[in-house]
């Protein structure tokens, strides 16, 4: 069933409701469509609706109900999404972590987080900064280079593979240093951020693998959040037409499981995400064969790396 709140969220000069399903995204996504509710309008677990649209959206099958009754009805159908996975809300758990990293280094965690919070970022915000620093914890990582190149590695953020990696690198070298980080931990550092551009790291490279492995934790999630980090990073491409999205999210998916069982570095990676993430990446590839990416659909992934 279609639930919509009342109008009560300001923004942009109107009033915005909720529009949400509590069986299943698919439904929901039918019904917007039906009702010429762009894609664009949908965040994660329900679409915005200007004011205006809400009568018509009653009229044509959305339960009208209150704020609290929406939330539960996500709630009760799996569709919520939780606090975590809101980048809204991980200011303060990131900083508690930062301060613990870099005691002293208020005024540079609050600038790392601002970076990780712009509003253009859809997959590589402050949830994915959280990912990643979980995911170094789950390989057994305490390394504070390994753990400061994670705070860096998305520092700098434009959607443009391989420079953005050398800016966000370039960042690190410059503000490490007047936050008391000695120059080789700088060094290293800054060299585990640039690995993130081809994930890539040598045999003998332990640190290297530890940071790589956990930047692709994401591909070996459950289904679920799999496919919202692959809506996210289409979101951040959302400027680049649907078929040349999905050409080069194809190469993307190929050449990652073309890497089979060396897909990630470390034992213990391969032993928490290594077959999840194949069978993922091998679900992905086959939605963006040719023909079943219609144009205009606004869905599917991006071309964007992990």
């Amino acid at each position: 069933m279609i639930f919509i709140d009342p109008p009560l969220w300001p923004a942009h000069g109107t009033y915005f409701s909720h529009l949400v399903s509590d069986s299943s995204l698919e439904e929901l996504h039918a019904f917007a469509a039906a009702a010429g509710i762009p894609r664009r309008a949908f965040d994660r677990d329900h679409y915005d609706v200007p004011q205006h649209r809400h009568a018509d959206l009653v009229a044509a099958g959305a339960a009208p109900v209150d704020g609290a009754t929406l939330v539960r009805a996500l709630i009760a159908g799996g569709l919520r999404i939780p606090a975590r996975e809101r980048a809204a809300s991980l200011v303060h758990p990131l900083r508690r972590r930062w301060d613990a990293l870099v005691p002293g280094a208020e005024e540079l965690g609050a600038e790392l987080l601002n970076r990780w919070g712009e509003p253009h970022r859809h997959y590589h915000d402050r949830r994915h900064l959280l990912q990643v620093l979980e995911a170094l914890h789950r390989l057994g990582c305490s390394d504070r280079p390994v753990l400061l190149a994670a705070w860096f590695h998305d520092a700098v953020y434009d959607g443009v593979a391989g420079a953005d990696e050398e800016a966000s690198a370039g960042l690190a070298e410059e503000l490490l240093p007047p936050a008391g980080i000695p120059a080789a931990e700088t060094a290293e550092a800054a060299r585990l951020v640039r690995l993130t551009a081809a994930h890539d790291p040598a045999a003998d490279d332990e640190r290297g693998r530890l940071l790589c492995d956990a930047d692709l934790a994401v591909l070996g999630r459950a289904p679920a959040d799999y496919d919202r980090y692959a809506a996210d990073v289409r979101r951040e491409y959302r400027h680049v037409g649907d078929s040349a999205f999905a050409e080069g999210r194809r190469r993307v998916l190929e050449t990652l499981l073309a890497r089979g069982v060396d897909l990630y570095r470390t034992q213990r990676g391969e032993d928490l995400w290594g077959s999840a993430a194949r069978s993922n990446l091998a679900r992905e590839l086959a939605s963006l064969a040719p023909g079943s990416y219609p144009a205009g659909s606004g869905s599917g992934s991006g071309a964007g790396r992990g």
